[in-house]
């Protein structure tokens, strides 16, 4: 088994934990009613984009999501949350860096390294959802429970759904497609968004991913008897139906979509396993992305 497979496996157990963590960390998280950013780079920033929609769209204030790196110092939040797994990404430490002393930041992370706690005002750690793959999967979606265990939206029911999606066959012809689109609404998006980049990391696959109204504008048109398309969450009245019209396998669950996204990552393995790749350790790629002073 790969420390990947291992860490998908894991998530269940992981997301008991967040649960159990977010009620007593919960003065480090966002109040009702603050104005909040959420940063991040690659998957992080993806469970950003998920949890700013969660928040903002159930009342609990206005949330914005950024990559780190785009992040608007011109703009004024009452905090800013930042998720990097390894404590040292280098995007992640400088923003967090310039708004030191002027706006309270708190950091959700593995690993607190000496340089995050220099620059932040807080810290949950998830030391339990670390990983030894370079490609993260228990880290995001524990990371994501956690929020969603402080908003108020998150259930056992939701770990049952994880336990089936890692017990349950995955669908027949998705090893052997030759493209996948995800889609997702609203904060399931963001699951979309980093489904399609699992898929991209793990297993080199061609993958997209879109606000699921919009791959009728453009998008679908890749859409053959080849591809499949996979959609977090509800479906927009018709759209199945016009995807299965194209010949592309359709898929959907009723799974939470959280729990859905651990059938992507063990797809991810899979195509990995079946094209002769090591998911745990794709090409090009490092643990933490630590850029250097030209």
């Amino acid at each position: 088994m790969t420390f990947v497979e291992a860490e998908i496996a894991s998530q269940p157990a992981c997301w008991r934990r967040a649960a159990e963590l977010a009620a007593t960390r919960a003065e480090a998280l966002p109040a009702h009613g603050e104005r909040v950013a959420v940063v991040g780079c690659g998957t992080s920033y993806y469970m950003a984009q998920a949890y700013a929609v969660l928040r903002e769209s159930n009342g609990l204030g206005e949330s914005d999501a950024f990559a780190a790196s785009e992040f608007p110092l011109g703009r004024r939040y009452d905090r800013v949350v930042a998720l990097t797994r390894s404590g040292t990404t280098t995007e992640v430490l400088e923003l967090l860096g310039r708004l030191h002393g002027t706006t309270r930041t708190v950091v959700v992370t593995a690993v607190p390294s000496d340089e995050v706690r220099a620059v932040c005002d807080d810290i949950v750690e998830l030391a339990f959802a670390d990983e030894e793959s370079v490609v993260q999967t228990r880290f995001a979606t524990t990371a994501l429970t956690l929020f969603r265990a402080h908003l108020g939206l998150h259930t056992d029911a939701v770990v049952t759904d994880a336990e089936t999606a890692l017990a349950a066959p995955l669908p027949e012809g998705l090893v052997e497609a030759t493209q996948l689109s995800f889609l997702g609404r609203g904060w399931t998006v963001g699951l979309a968004n980093e489904a399609a980049l699992k898929m991209k990391e793990a297993s080199l696959a061609w993958t997209e991913s879109y606000p699921a109204m919009e791959y009728r504008h453009g998008p679908i048109s890749i859409a053959t008897d080849t591809t499949a398309t996979w959609m977090f969450g509800t479906a927009p009245a018709g759209l199945p139906e016009q995807v299965r019209a194209t010949g592309a396998q359709w898929v959907e669950s009723g799974l939470d979509p959280l729990a859905d996204l651990i059938r992507v990552q063990r797809l991810a393995v899979a195509r990995a396993v079946a094209a002769g790749l090591d998911p745990d350790r794709p090409r090009h790629l490092t643990r933490s992305v630590v850029l250097q002073e030209a």
